[in-house]
């Protein structure tokens, strides 16, 4: 697990691109397709090893647009995921984050975003979701995008959380 200072997590991650045998040529069920699959099912164990509900792909140290997430038994990853919110209603709620371990902090969320996307498989994601699941989404492209959750959150908050950091026993200066 990557930890806040890894300069991985502010770095944007690049786009997967089109599914394996989509038209291009290429076969469908070749070695790509077979190391994303396998990216993804070493994050699930990681995100549960670690007692996490989501997990961005560069927190394990790959720059690939690929999260995977467990929110309230809704199980399962995205590649290349896109949100827009659906409304403007936004809710605060307290965050936290893996690579920042023991530090928590209120963050604004939109309450419901459409995720888009798809699956290892190529299957089209294209769902609305709400409460934990919709924060995740944010959190999860937040981290793919090179943005810690702090960035969201009000400057004194922040200014807290990032104390916390500079005291904690696990960051290196």
């Amino acid at each position: 697990m990557r930890l806040f200072g890894d300069p991985v997590l502010r770095t944007p991650a690049d786009p997967v691109g089109p599914p394996e045998g989509s038209g291009d040529g290429t076969p469908a069920e070749g070695t790509e397709r077979a190391s994303l699959r396998t990216l993804v099912n070493d994050m699930l164990e990681t995100m549960d090893d670690a007692g996490g509900v989501g997990l961005a792909a560069n927190q394990v140290g790959m720059t690939v647009r690929v999260f995977v997430h467990d929110c309230e038994g809704d199980r399962g990853h995205v590649v290349d995921p896109v949100w827009e919110p659906v409304g403007e209603d936004t809710v605060t709620g307290v965050e936290g984050c893996l690579s920042v371990p023991g530090v928590r902090g209120p963050v604004p969320r939109f309450a419901t975003v459409r995720l888009t996307g798809r699956t290892v498989d190529g299957a089209v994601v294209d769902r609305v979701v709400t409460g934990l699941m919709a924060r995740c989404v944010q959190h999860e492209t937040d981290h793919l995008d090179g943005v810690m959750f702090m960035s969201r959150m009000a400057p004194e908050d922040r200014r807290r959380a990032m104390g916390e950091i500079r005291s904690s026993g696990w960051f290196a200066r």
